[in-house]
């Protein structure tokens, strides 16, 4: 679907009179992201998945700005509103949920409730951000490099070499996730880390103490910096609620699948 400055990649299961779930991707993910929890779930939902900008084959058509969160948020928007979608569940993953969360603050009146999975809401702090910013240059120059398969791969087994991605190299669909990483094009990567980066990103610390849309916010127990970091975004929102998922890091939905699915159903499904 072109709008003014995405070509978005989307893909819409509509079953009848079941609300909608729409999913954003973390970063490296693709539309097919959230597979596993969306089979699982079966008929009980209808569901939006898309490649966010610089992932899959979603395609930016204006300037590189519209990579940033704000001119992401908007775009997504108009998509919603080009679909006739008034209001929607959401859920986000790690980049997704930095997403999610800032889609949550600016446009209340869109969502009933929001999970952010591995989530936060930026640096609050400007020295964090150039800090952030000048690490993820790093990461950045290592993916513009990438001219083969072979090398895209060393950078992914890299890159789930972090502690908090915990065990998920063990786990037996790693492969599987990898083949679908390996189809984003990683100068388009490049784009999104700098753009939509935690450094580059507005901070949604002070907003977060406003919000009135219920959070459920999920961190895995082997991903310690994101248990400290929603304890503190707990502390911070008075609607939110915070589960910590056993025998898994920062990816939930893969580690955990079922456990994922069923808060999924036990928040979505209970009224406010």
């Amino acid at each position: 679907m072109i709008f003014k400055n995405y070509q978005f990649n989307y893909s819409l299961i509509n079953h009848t009179n079941k609300p909608l779930i729409l999913f954003l991707h973390g970063f490296m993910g693709k539309i097919d992201e959230f597979d596993p929890v969306i089979k699982l779930l079966a008929d009980d939902f209808s569901y939006l998945t898309l490649d966010l900008p610089g992932h899959g084959t979603t395609q930016v058509l204006g300037e590189d700005k519209y990579y940033q969160m704000e001119s992401t948020a908007q775009g997504l928007i108009e998509l919603l509103d080009d679909l006739k979608i008034d209001k929607c569940f959401l859920v986000g993953y790690s980049m997704g949920g930095r997403l999610a969360l800032y889609l949550s603050l600016h446009f209340p009146e869109r969502f009933i409730k929001v999970i952010l999975e591995s989530a936060s809401p930026g640096l609050a702090k400007e020295a964090d951000r150039l800090k952030r910013i000048k690490s993820d240059f790093q990461i950045a120059s290592k993916l513009t490099r990438i001219t083969e398969r072979k090398d895209f791969e060393i950078f992914l087994n890299y890159w789930y070499s972090q502690p908090i991605f915990g065990n998920i190299k063990n786990h037996p669909d790693y492969e599987t996730m990898l083949e679908s990483r390996l189809e984003n094009n990683p100068i388009e990567l490049t784009k999104s880390l700098q753009y939509m980066g935690t450094g580059y990103q507005p901070s949604l610390w002070e907003k977060l103490q406003n919000n009135h849309i219920p959070l459920m916010l999920i961190a895995g127990e082997i991903d310690q910096k994101f248990v400290d970091i929603n304890t503190q975004m707990l502390h911070q929102c008075s609607v939110a609620q915070l589960k910590m998922i056993k025998k898994a890091g920062h990816n939930i939905h893969l580690e955990q699948t079922e456990k994922f699915v069923q808060i999924i159903q036990q928040f979505f499904t209970i009224l406010c």
